[in-house]
């Protein structure tokens, strides 16, 4: 083989090996996914799901909101999923509330059941100390 095919070959490998290597850990999965700004999202989503499953769930919430929250056990097993900037055309019932990101939630196979009604969907605003929750969105199994 010649020198630069080497080089080639050894130089694909080492960034193979790298990404591989991120793929293992769900955070750097997340950071080459979504990128820095999704990734917080997602890290926020979760610590949010496990906050509200508390009953805990109020350094959450922006100053003056007031987002439906139900009850903690609505939230247990929730795992967050993709997230995405606000689109406004698909959450018009959203929009007064002026988010600017949003991400879907997942409930685990055991809880669904036809008719149970669980956060699928929770919308933030960016402040200067963060992301805080203004908005969920409920759906119930069909």
């Amino acid at each position: 083989m010649k020198r630069s095919r080497r080089l080639v070959a050894a130089s694909s490998a080492a960034v193979l090996a790298t990404v591989l290597s991120a793929g293992l850990t769900g955070c750097s999965a997340n950071l080459l996914i979504w990128g820095p700004e999704g990734t917080r999202v997602i890290e926020t989503t979760e610590q949010l799901v496990d906050a509200a499953a508390s009953g805990d769930a109020a350094s959450f919430v922006c100053e003056g909101y007031e987002p439906e929250m139900r009850e903690p056990t609505d939230w247990e097993g929730l795992s967050a999923e993709e997230p995405e900037e606000f689109v406004p055309e698909y959450w018009e019932q959203m929009v007064p509330l002026e988010p600017d990101w949003s991400i879907n939630l997942s409930l685990p196979e055991d809880r669904a059941q036809a008719g149970t009604e669980y956060p699928g969907d929770v919308f933030y605003q960016q402040t200067d100390d963060g992301l805080c929750l203004v908005g969920v969105a409920w759906w119930t199994v069909e």
